[in-house]
């Protein structure tokens, strides 16, 4: 069984990470590894659920904060085992998210005493359907396990605090026909040609910009499939349009899809997928005091992550971890060395102040 020592470094322990393997739904051995770390801290309560973990201080401080990542990785793709070269740290899940989690796993098995309460969570399933999801599990059926003043999701943020998260619904806007033989096609009514009135509204269409807590997030409506069609000599009776709305995280989701009816008013419209977002809570002392001792610029998350989890249950929460996203699920993905080592450094500082 594969052991992990958090006694080495970061990058190290990021790479005997990486170097286990723990697709979606195949995470026993990681977590085993991960959990026998967190046994052995003894500042520490470990609660295992599944392959989820949950690790919590309880020293009566003041305030206390959640510290999560997500132990899975999509399908290798031609980069496992890892390779460390010039700086760079490359293999399957090296960015999305290992790094975070070394750099979580090293906070939770060394500091004794931290400045606040922390509840460290390292779970399963978040690369596959939200069903599944060892985060969304414990917080509709054990929420307590995730209380906390602030949350910290350590996905790859290229370093740097990304707060919040939009949210997301997927949907279909349909149109329906008659079907009649193509080469008589005046005794049917064609449904794709109707279609092009719901393509003429997304034409159309404005988005917001909103501005929450001083940061701008831009939403989006926009066409991700159309489906429609019977055979080559057939006028088609049905098409569906699937539409994808980004949408600001100062709606919630009965206000989104109160926005999407008005937007399509006079059509059909099956909601296949929705996910609320999540609000930056900058205003708040923790967030404000983890914003300052982190530096640099905080942006909104254009996209959605499991900050939005915790956003349900009312702890507002940021993105903060090593490795540049646009390289997530990529046959190319990496870390640079010294993001991991900054990570560290400040997430270090920040706790042990």
């Amino acid at each position: 069984m594969p052991s992990l020592d958090p006694s080495r470094d970061v990058v190290a322990l990021t790479a005997d990470l990486v170097d286990i393997a723990s697709e979606s739904f195949d995470e026993q051995a990681i977590a085993d590894a991960v959990e026998a770390v967190l046994r052995a801290a003894p500042h520490l309560d470990v609660v295992r659920d599944g392959h989820t973990l949950v690790a919590r201080t309880d020293l009566g401080r003041a305030e206390r904060v959640v510290v999560a990542g997500h132990l899975d990785t999509v399908p290798v793709n031609g980069n496992f085992p890892s390779r460390l070269e010039d700086g760079v740290l490359w293999g399957l899940g090296s960015c999305d998210m290992k790094g975070g989690v070394a750099v979580a796993l090293r906070l939770a098995a060394h500091l004794s005493e931290p400045s606040r309460d922390v509840t460290y969570v390292f779970y399963e399933a978040e690369e596959v359907a939200a069903v599944h999801n060892g985060l969304g599990r414990l917080a509709r059926e054990r929420p307590e396990l995730l209380a906390g003043d602030f949350a910290i999701l350590m996905e790859p943020s290229d370093g740097g605090i990304e707060a919040g998260c939009q949210g997301t619904m997927r949907f279909d806007v349909v149109t329906r026909g008659e079907r009649s033989h193509s080469a008589r096609s005046w005794m049917g009514s064609n449904a794709i040609h109707a279609a092009h009135q719901v393509l003429a509204r997304l034409n159309a269409y404005e988005p917001r910009r909103v501005d929450i807590d001083g940061l701008e997030y831009r939403e989006g409506l926009n066409a991700v499939l159309v489906n429609g069609g019977v055979a080559g000599n057939v006028i088609p009776d049905e098409c569906r349009v699937t539409v994808n709305y980004r949408f600001a995280p100062d709606r919630d989701e009965a206000a989104a899809l109160a926005h999407v009816r008005e937007v399509f008013d006079g059509f059909e419209l099956e909601v296949t997928d929705s996910s609320p977002g999540a609000l930056p809570g900058l205003s708040r002392p923790a967030v404000q005091d983890f914003v300052a001792a982190v530096g640099g610029e905080v942006k909104p998350k254009f996209g959605w992550t499991d900050v939005s989890q915790f956003t349900r249950l009312g702890v507002p929460a940021v993105n903060y971890g090593p490795g540049d996203p646009l390289f997530a699920h990529k046959a190319d993905e990496h870390v640079p060395v010294e993001q991991l080592r900054q990570v560290e450094e400040r997430m270090n500082r920040w706790l042990g102040a």
